[in-house]
């Protein structure tokens, strides 16, 4: 019997941990914690968050005296934390915010969790969803590796780079168990339109520009959501104490390439002349600090854990259009701002 926290999760990749666990593991406890800052939508839970096995609690992690209440209330025996303050250009605009979330936060919980599992730490288990960021840029050729010294360049990956920091000293200073994953850039359904493809997605349905960093050639691994948390339930299960896993789609793609990729797929998935969406491509001045490259070498979870994705990337970038093609009121919702009544509706009196 484990009662999990997952924090973040009515994020975007937090809902799909959190189904997956709800669904997969009746007899655990699963116990998602998170702000619902911006982000976070109650909404992409809508289908389990009656499950038995499920509850919801809405605090900040800067709430060191809420981490403990509920830590207490539901007698947490593990932690995957995922909540984040995650896109690069808002973290430009405001990088204290990242700060407070992502470092604080982090340090925060883990000295929550700390003193509750002091009896004997053995037996729990800290998981700290990362990013491939933290590593920095890299050329044209070249992987990220587990051993790949970090260079973050942004400070979102500055600030997830020191919350890995964190999580490693606290397993060295006081022999947590502790396990962190790196993952490269996620896609699917349930994203939140600020990212490039269901920006892209949502611009492409209602005829927007389609704003292009720079030149477009920057190249990033692709991973698809609900493989990266079929990924984090191998690692919780399986990984080795106190080390790092890499995540990646195995699935480079330059901006230009993919964003031509999905003009294609959704014109004819929307019944439009082919290249019709191409003409929405307008290039924009870049942003600062934009790293040229990612690219994840996967290869120790794939040997070690046996875990590989399931779908190329235009298998999954079909199956993403078609989601955000069927459930448009997800899509309103969430860009009126009214996904945030959800939670009113919901849990208000309870």
């Amino acid at each position: 019997m484990k009662n999990i926290l997952i924090t973040g999760g009515a994020g975007f990749i937090g809902s799909h941990v959190v189904r997956l666990f709800v669904n997969k593991y009746p007899n655990y406890k699963i116990v998602n914690l998170d702000a619902l800052t911006y982000a976070g939508n109650l909404e992409n839970l809508k289908d389990i968050d009656q499950s038995p096995n499920y509850k919801f609690e809405k605090v900040n992690l800067l709430d060191a005296d809420a981490l403990k209440t509920v830590f207490t209330t539901h007698n947490i025996t593990d932690v995957i934390h995922l909540a984040a303050e995650s896109h690069v250009d808002r973290s430009i605009l405001s990088p204290l915010d990242f700060v407070y979330t992502n470092i604080v936060g982090t340090v925060n919980l883990l000295n929550t969790a700390k003193e509750f599992w002091k009896a004997d730490l053995t037996k729990h288990l800290f998981y700290h969803v990362s990013t491939d960021e933290v590593y920095g840029a890299l050329g044209e050729t070249g992987l990220f590796t587990e051993t790949t010294p970090y260079s973050p360049n942004s400070p979102y990956s500055a600030s997830k780079a020191s919350s890995d920091h964190f999580v490693r000293a606290y397993a060295e200073t006081y022999h947590m168990n502790t396990v962190i994953s790196n993952c490269s850039n996620n896609y699917g359904p349930n994203h939140f339109p600020e990212k490039l493809i269901p920006l892209f997605i949502n611009n492409i349905i209602n005829k927007k520009p389609l704003p292009v960093y720079g030149d477009g050639l920057y190249t990033r691994d692709w991973l698809f959501v609900i493989d990266h948390a079929v990924a984090i339930d191998t690692i919780f299960h399986n990984g080795k104490i106190n080390e790092t896993y890499n995540i990646g789609g195995f699935n480079e793609w330059k901006n230009i390439d993919l964003i031509k990729v999905m003009c294609k797929q959704m014109d004819a998935k929307l019944g439009r002349s082919i290249g019709e969406s191409e003409q929405l491509i307008t290039y924009i001045k870049d942003r600062p600090g934009h790293d040229r490259r990612y690219a994840i070498d996967a290869t120790k979870i794939n040997k070690e854990l046996g875990w590989k994705p399931s779908v190329t990337f235009e298998e999954g970038l079909a199956i993403t259009i078609d989601w955000y093609l069927q459930n448009t009121e997800w899509l309103n919702n969430v860009t009126s701002g009214n996904y945030a009544n959800y939670y009113e509706n919901m849990y208000a009196g309870r």
